[in-house]
């Protein structure tokens, strides 16, 4: 029999660690201030897209993007037979678009060191862009394509790894309101705002944006903020748009039920998560320059999530050094739903003491005490 681990967050990091200690025969109990992925995984676009979200160089950050990605096709298969649910994975490929001659160097730039790491990346210009596209602004001269790029509905795999979970004895109490850290240095006790107590093994800290609050308590620095992200999306029934499409601006991702997400204009809000009439215009004011036959839409959905943002952009994953049985899992921003697999997996080796995933040493949660 494995440990009783206590995982603290109920958010898609948290579900697809309890869900992946839950498989190697762990007792796993989920606690959850509010719902179950109710902040920043389900309002999420659900993009997997490593090469078009990360052009600068490949270091661990980019690394832990690039195995998480292609973890998922089997990490997804997983999820929906265990749940019995199925959800939206799409294999679109991603075109990363630009407007001028300058930013095509740059993609090319951007090509030479994702190729060493087995980016199958094609600039694509002219008629060939037009074909993959034909509803692109003409004024987009180029892309940059990258086939293996994915998007999944953030929505409804959050609710299946949620299934999951229950069914195959996943113990989740949420709605909880409060959950104090009442003992971890050398045992694990959490204490609710209704008095229940709960003990466990191993502690595993899943807070999200919510995980400086912890600071006291453990007497680290968590430089964890919340990052208001606004979304809109438009309902096109038509479904002519087929791929995930980044521009500077933003990106569009089309959903297999008619809809294309728009995202994301960030502010600094603390943990409001109302939508602004300023935050979409961010959007709608530009999207149209990307796809012209926008400028006769209207949105007919808005909304906005929290995103755990880090000081230096790394998530914090890993043991603490003073209680091995305490480990972070949290501060993973924009990349939740992609560094899914890999968190999980990654703390489930820590766990079972099985081996060390190399990039998690640039993680490290203590690092910025």
């Amino acid at each position: 029999m494995g440990e009783h681990v206590l995982v603290l967050g109920g958010g898609v990091i948290g579900l697809a660690t309890a869900f992946e200690l839950n498989k190697r025969g762990h007792q796993v109990t989920i606690l959850e201030k509010n719902v179950c992925g109710g902040q920043a995984s389900g309002a999420a676009a659900g993009m997997l897209a490593p090469f078009s979200e990360i052009g600068e160089d490949p270091d661990d950050f980019f690394q832990l993007c690039l195995d998480s990605l292609r973890l998922f096709k089997r990490w997804q298969q997983e999820v929906k037979a265990a749940s019995k649910l199925d959800f939206e994975y799409s294999e679109s490929g991603s075109l990363h678009a630009v407007y001028h001659e300058a930013d095509v160097l740059a993609l090319e730039t951007r090509k030479s060191w994702q190729k060493e790491w087995g980016a199958e990346a094609e600039l694509i210009s002219g008629n060939r862009l037009r074909q993959m596209e034909p509803l692109l602004s003409k004024d987009l001269i180029a892309a940059m394509y990258y086939p293996e790029e994915s998007h999944v509905f953030a929505p409804d795999y959050v609710k299946a790894l949620e299934t999951a979970c229950r069914l195959n004895g996943v113990i989740i109490h949420d709605q909880l309101e409060t959950v104090e850290v009442v003992e971890w240095q050398e045992r694990v006790a959490l204490k609710s705002k209704d008095n229940q107590t709960f003990t466990g093994d191993r502690l595993v800290v899943c807070s999200g944006a919510w995980s400086s609050e912890l600071q006291d308590t453990f007497g680290l620095r968590i430089p964890v903020y919340p990052i208001r992200g606004q979304i809109c999306a438009y309902d096109l029934p038509e479904n002519d748009i087929k791929h995930i499409v980044y521009t500077s601006q933003g990106y569009f991702v089309p959903k297999a039920n008619g809809t294309l997400v728009n995202g994301a204009s960030e502010d600094i809000a603390g943990f409001r998560t109302d939508v602004t009439e300023k935050g979409i215009a961010r959007l709608t004011n530009w999207n149209k320059k990307v796809f012209p036959h926008l400028e006769t839409r209207t949105p007919f959905h808005t909304w906005a999530g929290l995103r755990p943002a880090t000081q230096d952009g790394f998530p914090l994953i890993g043991k603490l050094d003073q209680a091995s049985h305490v480990i972070f899992a949290t501060g993973h921003y924009r990349n939740g739903i992609l560094l899914s697999p890999v968190t999980a997996i990654a703390v489930a080796d820590l766990i079972d003491e099985s081996k060390i995933y190399g990039p998690l040493a640039s993680c490290r949660p203590e690092r910025f005490s």
